[in-house]
């Protein structure tokens, strides 16, 4: 557009108010050049590359006075930026990965019927902990006997016995990366054994997890992408080797294999 846009137009286009666009005018972080004969300003399309720098960084938080300092830093080329931009995207990537395996632990938390303080649940599960996600959980399985019995056997568990668990379910969780990247076949003896260990850990702490219950959570790791990505974290395609594994070891301790 040879005239520019207006205020009202680059407000729709960048989805932000008229409001926040004179709010950047006025402290200098966005100054529209171009201006009507009445005075009204009119952005060109540089003024856009520059309001798409500022929400970028918005985003991921930065306050308005250093965004200012970063894009008038002349020394700094725009392929800098764009490798910034990169390596900051890269950063919240993992961060959410991260919450994504909180979301993972919390869940089992609360199926699992944890009797802790919320100071507790932090400090056992990670900071990124959130008691909402407890919730679903419940809804999904609290009508089921296995949740009844977990309820009734985790009534008395303190804090020590949840981090006695937690470190056994990590030390499990390194044996299935050690047998997975060795090479090891999902329907072999090590893997099912493993697998046998990973039901037994349920059985012991939590409640009569039988082999078709044992199928079922093999489901979710492959069928729920927020279970999924936690075993994903630790080796790419261990959550459909452990799938694998589970079910392999259900046929052959029941003599369902054909």
């Amino acid at each position: 557009m040879s005239g520019g846009y207006s205020v009202g137009q680059v407000a729709g286009i960048a989805k932000v108010t008229v409001r926040t666009l004179h709010h950047y005018d006025e402290i200098g972080l966005l100054s529209p050049e171009g201006r009507t004969r009445a005075g009204y300003r009119r952005y060109r399309d540089a003024d856009l590359d520059r309001l798409q720098q500022i929400l970028f960084y918005r985003e991921l938080g930065f306050p308005l006075e250093e965004i200012a300092t970063i894009l008038d830093d002349r020394s700094v080329s725009p392929s800098e930026h764009l490798r910034r931009q990169h390596r900051l995207l890269s950063d919240r990537i993992a961060h959410l990965q991260e919450l994504a395996a909180a979301v993972e632990h919390a869940m089992e938390a609360k199926k699992m019927g944890i009797q802790l303080t919320p100071e507790e649940k932090f400090e056992v599960f990670g900071d990124a902990y959130r008691e909402e996600w407890e919730d679903e959980a419940e809804q999904r399985w609290g009508d089921t006997e296995a949740w009844a019995q977990s309820q009734r056997r985790t009534a008395g568990y303190d804090k020590a016995d949840w981090q006695r668990i937690k470190a056994e379910a990590d030390a499990l969780n390194e044996r299935l990366v050690a047998a997975f990247t060795a090479g090891e076949p999902a329907d072999g003896g090590p893997a099912m054994d493993l697998a046998e260990v990973h039901r037994q850990h349920i059985v012991d702490n939590f409640y009569e997890c039988t082999f078709e219950i044992h199928r079922g959570i093999a489901g979710m790791y492959v069928a729920d992408p927020r279970f999924t990505e936690v075993y994903e974290q630790l080796a790419p395609g261990l959550a459909q080797w452990l799938h694998d594994a589970i079910l392999a070891n259900a046929a052959f301790r029941t003599g369902e294999q054909g």
